[in-house]
This record gives C-alpha cells, sequence and structure tokens, in this order.
C-alpha cells in the first residue's frame, strides 16, 4: 500500500529583531512570530526578551531564539553574525529598532556621556551592524527594514536628532547602493506610538490618541 506524498514544507524565514525588548520591536516579535517567523530577539534587557517569549510561546504560533547582546558591543554582534550564519544560513528580514533616546535639553547643556551613548548606539552600532548582516540578507533573500523619525533641528532634540539623522544618512546610502544588487531596504515612518519613550519626550501628551505598538507591528507586517 502506497503512504500518500505530502508537499515539503517551506523553511520557516528568520526574523532577526535588534531592539527587542520594548516598544515597537517587541511588538513587532510578536506580530511576525504569530505570521509563523522564527524571531531571533536581541536586546540587553532579559526580562523584556523572556517577556516577548512567554507571549509567543503563550500564542502556539511562531517561535523565539532570544539573544541577550549589546549591539554597541562589535564583538558580541560578530558571534551573532556568526552563529545566525552557522544555524540558519541567512536571513529574511532584519528590524532594527534598537536605538538610545537621549533626555531632552539643550544644545548648550549637552551631557557628553548621554551624547557618546546616542553616537554609540544610534550610529556606530548601525554603521558596524550592516556589513555583519548584509551578507546574511543575500544569503536569505531578505529585507533590511529601518524606522525613520525626523526630530532633526527641533528644539530640545539635539543629541537624539542628529544622531539619528546621520543613522538615516547611511540606511539611504545603504538603500540606493543596494536598488540593483540588493538586499532590499525598506524605511518606514511608523505613526506617533504610545511608548515609554514618547512619554519621557512628551510627558504631559494625550496618550489616548496615539498609535499603539501593535497596531504598527500589525501594518508593518502585513506590508511586508
Amino acid at each position: 500500500m502506497s503512504t500518500p506524498l505530502t508537499p515539503p514544507q517551506e523553511p520557516q524565514k528568520l526574523a532577526l529583531i535588534t531592539g527587542a525588548s520594548r516598544g515597537l520591536g517587541f511588538s513587532l516579535g510578536e506580530a511576525l512570530a504569530g505570521a509563523g517567523w522564527h524571531v531571533m530577539a536581541v536586546a540587553r534587557t532579559v526580562g523584556g526578551l523572556e517577556e516577548l517569549d512567554d507571549k509567543i510561546q503563550g500564542a502556539g504560533h511562531g517561535a523565539a531564539t532570544l539573544a541577550p547582546l549589546d549591539v554597541t558591543e562589535p564583538e558580541q554582534m560578530a558571534y551573532m553574525a556568526e552563529m545566525i550564519a552557522g544555524r540558519f544560513g541567512g536571513v529574511q528580514l532584519w528590524a532594527h529598532c534598537a536605538i538610545h533616546a537621549a533626555p531632552l535639553c539643550p544644545a548648550g547643556h549637552l551631557d557628553a556621556k548621554d551624547f557618546a551613548k546616542s553616537v554609540a548606539t544610534n550610529m556606530t552600532a548601525t554603521a558596524g551592524l550592516i556589513p555583519l548582516i548584509e551578507p546574511l540578507l543575500r544569503a536569505g533573500d531578505g529585507t533590511a527594514l529601518f524606522f525613520d523619525d525626523p526630530r532633526a533641528g527641533e528644539k530640545f532634540f539635539g543629541s537624539y536628532g542628529a544622531t539619528k539623522a546621520g543613522q538615516m544618512a547611511l540606511v539611504r546610502s545603504w538603500q540606493a547602493e543596494a536598488v540593483k544588487i540588493g538586499p532590499r531596504i525598506v524605511i518606514d515612518t511608523p505613526a506617533p506610538m504610545a511608548t515609554a519613550t514618547r512619554a519621557r519626550f512628551f510627558p504631559s501628551e494625550d496618550r489616548a490618541a496615539l498609535a499603539s505598538c501593535a497596531d504598527e507591528a500589525a501594518r508593518i507586517v502585513a506590508a511586508l
């Protein structure tokens, strides 16, 4: 008696999320796992990563690999890239959500340590990650996803605005270079969301008028 043939299962897609322990990165992890992706969640905050894993496990869809790593540490990021190459071969999506949002202050009162941390997280880490992850995206026919927040030049946003603008200038250069040869680079500008970072920036704002991270994540995943 012959055994009915079943079609081979499509390999599970891998989504690498840097900055996955809170905010939009956390919600993207949930949404992508719910859509059947394997999520590699990277962040320094172990508790946030474990909470994300609990949500994914509780929903019963997808799976997660937790990577409690610091994007500003080049050796840790090199290790992560090597591990992905060895285990998965490539990446189908890289969503870069890691950001340092320094406290608002006048340009004449910038704190040197806060500014250095902004440069390290928002610019230097991005510049280091692109060469590491680009080969993985090519191998996986993948997409890199970045999030713009055009605060450059606004009063009191000197540290965050300048370093976020620098990050996006680098990403746009990469996007232009990759048009014909890949990988695909997508820049999204999310709606204002009710995040802890935004609450620090605008403490008296009516949060009821803001979008939820879950809704924005669902929109982004649907567009992908």
